[in-house]
């Protein structure tokens, strides 16, 4: 009988890379970790671990154990909640990771109407950016993530559902209040730009962009949280590319379009192949309703 608790550790292994980082999320010993992988190769009479120097990687058969170990346990975690609650609404923890400016205008109002709704649901909100959301939902860290189909980086594949929910323009934000119309990126190849963290989605975009337009952008600072660049922004020291949907209207900036408009499409995404909690599928119906943002498109096939 294969051991659920050993099962997920070893699924922690195939994500993190190494014992000490499984049994420091764990909240465990390192030797801890390593006796109970050890109970789970003699469990299993397959050698699931070879040595390398001083570090362990999986084998073949560890990798295929520790693949199949996520949707073993996601299957057992929707079988214990749909036991509980067989006749009644969604219970348990439903873990819902999204990207900064998606958090107030998508993520919080779906929350809210769930909490109403369902008050034995407890849906855990996590700020993931798309480069942090997508592994983390593949190893199990998120149920439900809100990310961008358009992060070639982190590719969705065939692993993954994708549910569309929106599409969001990029705009370039300014300082000054300029003339009306679509702006070329051309124009600005001399200003100092503000950009995101590097390896972002938008950190990544933008450099795309601006080489595009046959320039590198001269980076005066990084910022992780889009209301710190809109400050930057507002006080003449930066420009910037952003989301339409960051663009906080208490801050006096200036937004132009593209002349080559560039969008961002906004999923709900979930790990294929595993049955859906009746929690996620509630979590899923309330991010279906599009909160009404002028930047927002309603997505349609």
């Amino acid at each position: 009988m294969l051991n659920p608790w050993r099962l997920r550790l070893l699924s922690r292994l195939d994500t993190l890379g190494t014992v000490r980082a499984v049994a420091q999320d764990a909240n465990l010993s390192a030797s801890s970790v390593s006796q109970q992988l050890a109970v789970l190769e003699a469990e299993t009479r397959t050698q699931l671990l070879e040595r390398t120097g001083r570090r362990v990687r999986l084998t073949p058969a560890g990798l295929m154990l520790a693949r199949r170990a996520r949707a073993i346990l996601d299957h057992m975690d929707t079988v214990e909640a749909e036991l509980r609650s067989l006749g009644e609404e969604p219970v348990g923890q439903v873990r819902l990771g999204a990207f900064q400016s998606a958090i107030h205008t998508m993520a919080v109002p779906a929350v809210t109407r769930l909490a109403s709704a369902y008050p034995h649901l407890e849906v855990e909100l996590l700020e993931l950016e798309p480069h942090e959301s997508i592994p983390a939902l593949r190893g199990g860290d998120a149920d439900v993530i809100i990310t961008t189909t358009d992060f070639v980086q982190q590719p969705l594949g065939p692993d993954l559902d994708i549910v569309p929910l929106a599409t969001d323009p990029i705009v370039l934000v300014t300082s000054a209040e300029g003339p009306r119309g679509p702006v070329s990126l051309s124009a600005f190849a001399d200003s100092p730009w503000a950009l995101d963290v590097p390896r972002s989605y938008m950190a990544n975009l933008t450099l795309r962009l601006c080489r595009e337009s046959g320039f590198e952008p001269r980076v005066v600072c990084r910022f992780s949280n889009y209301l710190m660049t809109l400050q930057h922004v507002e006080a003449g020291l930066s420009i910037a590319l952003l989301p339409e949907l960051a663009v906080d209207r208490r801050y006096r900036v200036s937004t132009r379009e593209l002349a080559s408009p560039v969008t961002r499409t906004i999923a709900a995404v979930v790990r294929r192949g595993t049955p859906l909690r009746a929690g996620v599928n509630v979590v899923l119906d309330a991010l279906r309703q599009p909160p009404d943002l002028p930047a927002l498109t309603e997505w349609s096939p």
